[in-house]
Order: structure tokens, then C-alpha cells, then sequence
């Protein structure tokens, strides 16, 4: 069951100086292939699943950045956490 909303931000240092927006779409990407619900915003992407998975996509996207060859990676994470179930959707449907 989907217990957990999570949202992140992944904030790389480049090696060079060079625009950030490629590593962010990398992130996405790899956001994308692990087959959870998500949703992108303008300054962090929501995920739903359940905890542990995420806990895992957090290592996945940091991993990714250090593989890039970035000096450095700052990743911004919050979570929502309810047993019963949540979605992206129960939080946004009105606004919708």
C-alpha cells in the first residue's frame, strides 16, 4: 500500500559551473524508470510509495549524481507518512 508522499530536491554542485538543469532531468529520469507515481513541480518532484522504497530512490538519485562527477550533492527531502494510504491526488484534487 502507498503510505508515504515524498518530495525532493536534488541540488548538485557542477563540476564546472555549468547549468544544474541536466543533472535535475537526469534525477527525473531516474525517478521516472523506478515506476512510482510522481508529480514535477517547479522546485521539487512528490513520489508516492512507501517508505522504504523511497528511502532507496534517495540513494539511487544521490548515487546518480556521484556518478555524474559532481563535487557535491545536496538533496532537500520531505516526507508525509500515513499508515491508512495516501496520494499525491488526496493533497492537490482541488486545486486541480
Amino acid at each position: 500500500m502507498i503510505d508515504t508522499l515524498m518530495s525532493i530536491q536534488i541540488i548538485p554542485k557542477t563540476p564546472n559551473g555549468e547549468d544544474v538543469i541536466p543533472y535535475v532531468d537526469e534525477a527525473i529520469s531516474i525517478i521516472d524508470q523506478s515506476g512510482l507515481t510522481y508529480r514535477v513541480g517547479p522546485l521539487e518532484t512528490t513520489i508516492e510509495g512507501e517508505m522504504s522504497e523511497l528511502l532507496i530512490l534517495v540513494q539511487k538519485l544521490n548515487d546518480r549524481m556521484v556518478e555524474l562527477e559532481v563535487p557535491s550533492v545536496m538533496s532537500q527531502v520531505k516526507f508525509y507518512h500515513v499508515p491508512e494510504g495516501i496520494s499525491i491526488d488526496t493533497l492537490t484534487n482541488k486545486y486541480d
